[in-house]
Parts: structure tokens; C-alpha cells; sequence
């Protein structure tokens, strides 16, 4: 079948005679399509769940949002995210404002969202349950985690606004029961950049010095949105993590949030959890006081007890004559043997004595000293004989040095040269070879020998 001629496709681009509308480029077509749908679609609202959420490293965030039967990519620039109230999630029902446009590189369309709040309380509900879920998958609300709260803390940590009844009453609370140290952090309870500001809290206080004993997280009553920053995960991640037990003290009895699952309590309102966090310091006074009375009574009855069991022990001793009478009629008789064992043993050494006396004669003894004596004298000769001064009696020279030393050869002398000759009457001073003429010397004056015994021999004998 041939085509009219004039729809045939040519080779090159031709214009139909009366045809005056030029091709557009592909820029002009997508910005006509984009001012469009500006034009038409200037301000929207559209409801939605989101999906494949995801937040950019430069702060914007990009999604989709979607029904049953259609959906639309949507983006949120960085300052518009800072301002929500809640943090975006995947399964989230919206509703999101903004303004519909395209994106030209992609050729889609898109919705630039300003602000984005959560689509009723129905809707805020399952986004909580379902984080809850997830939470609770990691084992963040375990009870294995939970500790045991401190009996009398000495610091108290308080997360709260500086300006509400809450922290009035947790001080007043504290001060009627054991008035305790509090710090207190000042935090906003809602709105924008508060859970930032409520966990950034928890987890400075475990740097702080001094450091809390335990911490108290509180907000008075409101709606689900009131308290909605306390629901938010890095809140309840905070919560789960500090190193301080901590009690969650947020809302109203009937009002429940995450971070009371991660607590290590929770207490139904900020009152109560004062109430909890100390006991009542007269209560403590008076338990003391009982304490103190039963201990005396039990002391008095331990002290009445060993009384008696003393007093029955004692009954059932001897008497201390009873127990002392063998020893001292011993010691009677000992005493009346004792004059008698001494005078016969006494009486036995004496006669061994005399026995030993009747052998020492006398003339035995005198014969010993005799010998004695002979044996004396003869020794005492023998030292007479022996004198080196008796020779000299005889004619004999001793020859010494001036010093003293008795020379006895005659190289000796010549090598002194200056000598002293002794005599039996006295010594003069000599020398060797005519190398000093003899001079008289005055005699020295010898003592007369002495024997030490007297009479058994004379100085002068031979």
C-alpha cells in the first residue's frame, strides 16, 4: 500500500508549506513542560507512605510517596528536613506540602516538599509501634539490662526544661524526703532539635564531674505529638547506653513513650520518680533507732546468757581446797623430809672426808716439798751458771756496738768502728784501728748481781 506523499519520510527535515512553528530542543520542550506544571500545580498537599527514605550526605532528602495504585518521588532540601518535627521513616503515612515540578535530567516529575507532618494520630501510632518493634528486636527493652538503682545517691542528674513545674516539684520532692545534690541540664521537651538535645544530655553527664549517682529524664503531661521527642531513636538509644542508671519520668501515669522501656525505671510522673530515686530521711533516722534498740537488747541477753551459763559452770567446780589439799599435804611432807635427807647425807659426806683425811700423812707431804725444793735450787744454779755477766768476773770482755748490739765477730766491729767494751766493774768506749784514741770513760756502775733465791749462791762466786 503506498503512503500519501506527503507523509512519506524523507531523508532530510523538511518544512511543510504553511508550516511556520520551528522544532523545539529538548531543554525548551522539558523547561515548557516544567513551567507547566508549575503554573498548574502551584502549592499541593499530597498523602502518602513513605518509601526509600534516604538522607544525603549534603543534608537533603530524597523519597517516594505512594498509595495503593500510584506513587511520586519527592525531595525535601536540608533546611526543610532540619525543621521537621519528626524523623522520616520508611511505612510512614504523610501529608506533605509543597510544590510539583519536574526534574528535566531525569524526565520525571517531582514534588519539592516545604513541610511534612504525619497523617493523624492513627498514623503516629504505627510509626511508634512499628520503631518500638524494631527496638525491641535489638534488645534494647531486655530486662537482663535493667540495673538496680542506687539506695541513697549522693548527685542527682535532672534532664528537664529549667522553666516548668516539673523540676520544681522534683527539687521540692527531694528536699521533704533526703535533701540530696541535683544537677540539673536544661534541655527544650518539644519541638525542633529537642530529642537531639535530650540524648546529647544523657550522655554528657557521664563525663561530668562530680558524676551523678543517677539521672532522672522528665517532662510533664501532653499529647502523643507533646511527647513525641522522646520517642524519636536517638533518645532511646541514649537512654539504653548511659552508664548512670536512669529513671524515665515522661508524661502523665497514662502516658507511655520509648524511653520508658529503656529506662532502668519508669516512673508514672516526675514526683514520683523523686520519690523513688531516695527514701524518706526520717524513716532512715528511725530505722536506725530501732536498729540501735534491738542491738542493745540483743547484747543484754548475749551478756544475761553467758551470765547464766558462768554461773552454772562455776557451780559444778570443786572447792579450791578440795582441788589444792593433795598438793599441799605433799608439800607438808616434803618439808618435814627435807631436815632429815640433809643431815644424813651431811653425815655420809663427812665420814667419806675423814676416811680420805686418814691417807694424807704427814711425812708423805714433807718428802714432796723437799724434793721440791732440791729440784728449785738445782734449776736456780743452773740460771746462775748461764749468766752472760758472770764470765766477766773472769777477765772476759762483752764488746758491743753504742747502740747495744753485742758483736761477737770481729768484721762486726771493724764495720762499727765506735765500740763499748764491758767489764766486771764497768764499760768504756773504745774504737776500731786507732780512728778515735781511747778515752777513759767514767766506769758505770753495775748493780750486783742478786741471785733470786738468797743464800743459795753469792755475785762474786765462781
Amino acid at each position: 500500500m503506498d503512503l500519501p506523499e506527503e507523509t512519506r519520510a524523507g531523508l532530510l527535515a523538511d518544512v511543510a508549506p504553511g508550516d511556520n512553528s520551528p522544532p523545539l530542543t529538548v531543554t525548551e520542550l522539558s523547561g515548557a513542560l516544567k513551567r507547566t506544571i508549575e503554573n498548574a500545580f502551584g502549592q499541593v498537599r499530597v498523602r502518602g507512605e513513605i518509601s526509600g527514605f534516604k538522607r544525603h550526605a549534603s543534608g537533603h532528602c530524597y523519597f517516594t510517596l505512594k498509595d495503593e495504585n500510584a506513587c511520586i518521588d519527592a525531595v525535601i532540601w536540608r533546611g526543610s528536613a532540619a525543621a521537621l518535627a519528626f524523623k522520616p521513616e520508611d511505612g510512614a503515612e504523610v501529608i506533605a506540602t509543597g510544590k510539583l515540578t519536574t526534574y528535566p535530567g531525569r524526565s520525571k516529575y517531582q514534588i519539592v516538599v516545604e513541610r511534612m507532618e504525619l497523617a493523624g494520630e492513627g498514623a503516629l501510632l504505627a510509626l511508634l509501634e512499628k520503631r518500638r518493634k524494631t527496638l525491641a528486636a535489638e534488645g534494647l527493652f531486655d530486662a537482663g539490662r535493667k540495673r538496680k538503682l542506687p539506695f541513697l545517691p549522693r548527685v542527682i542528674g535532672v534532664v528537664t526544661s529549667p522553666t516548668g513545674a516539673v523540676i520544681r516539684d522534683i527539687l521540692h520532692r527531694l528536699e521533704d524526703r533526703c535533701p540530696t545534690r541535683v544537677i540539673l541540664w536544661p534541655i527544650p521537651v518539644q519541638g525542633e532539635g529537642a530529642a537531639a538535645k535530650i540524648a546529647a544530655a544523657i550522655r554528657a553527664f557521664a563525663s561530668i564531674e562530680p558524676r551523678p549517682d543517677l539521672l532522672i529524664v522528665a517532662r510533664g503531661g501532653g499529647s502523643i505529638e507533646d511527647l513525641w521527642a522522646f520517642n524519636e531513636e536517638e533518645v532511646v538509644r541514649a537512654a539504653a547506653e548511659s552508664p548512670i542508671p536512669l529513671i524515665s519520668a515522661v508524661g502523665h501515669e497514662t502516658d507511655t513513650t520509648l524511653i520508658d522501656h529503656a529506662a532502668d525505671l519508669r516512673a508514672p510522673t516526675p514526683t514520683a520518680a523523686a520519690e523513688m530515686a531516695v527514701p524518706v530521711r526520717a524513716e532512715l533516722v528511725t530505722q536506725l533507732g530501732e536498729l540501735q534498740h534491738r542491738a542493745q537488747q540483743c547484747l543484754s541477753r548475749r551478756v544475761e546468757r553467758s551470765r547464766e551459763r558462768f554461773d552454772l559452770t562455776v557451780c559444778r567446780w570443786p572447792e579450791p581446797q578440795a582441788i589444792f589439799a593433795p598438793m599441799v599435804q605433799r608439800l607438808d611432807d616434803a618439808g618435814e623430809r627435807l631436815p632429815r635427807s640433809l643431815a644424813a647425807r651431811a653425815g655420809s659426806a663427812r665420814a667419806d672426808l675423814n676416811l680420805v683425811a686418814g691417807r694424807l700423812r704427814r711425812d708423805l707431804i714433807d718428802q714432796r716439798i723437799a724434793r721440791l725444793a732440791e729440784r728449785l735450787g738445782a734449776a736456780w744454779k743452773m740460771a746462775e751458771l748461764a749468766h752472760p755477766e758472770r764470765p766477766l768476773s773472769k777477765g772476759y770482755v762483752r764488746v758491743t756496738s753504742r747502740d747495744g748490739r753485742t758483736l761477737t765477730r770481729a768484721t762486726d766491729a771493724r764495720a762499727a768502728q765506735r765500740l763499748t767494751l764491758h767489764f766486771g766493774d764497768g764499760a768504756i768506749d773504745a774504737s776500731v784501728d786507732g780512728a778515735e784514741r781511747s778515752r777513759p770513760v767514767e766506769p758505770k756502775r753495775r748493780k750486783p748481781y742478786i741471785s733470786p733465791q738468797p743464800g743459795l749462791f753469792d755475785a762474786g762466786e765462781e
